[in-house]
């Protein structure tokens, strides 16, 4: 079961980057800023300590 939903979600992914590359553009930039702004912070934390 868990194999079938896993092909499902990437059917979905893959519909959807077909049907509007724009949007998923948008939510792989935001996804990509996101972890930046966050590993930056991180990075910010650990230098504060030393």
């Amino acid at each position: 079961m868990k194999k079938v939903l896993t092909w499902l979600a990437l059917a979905f992914v893959i519909f959807y980057i077909i049907s509007a590359p724009e949007s998923s553009a948008d939510i792989v930039r935001s996804a990509g800023q996101a972890l930046g702004d966050a590993a930056s912070s991180v990075a910010s934390f650990f230098e504060s300590l030393a």
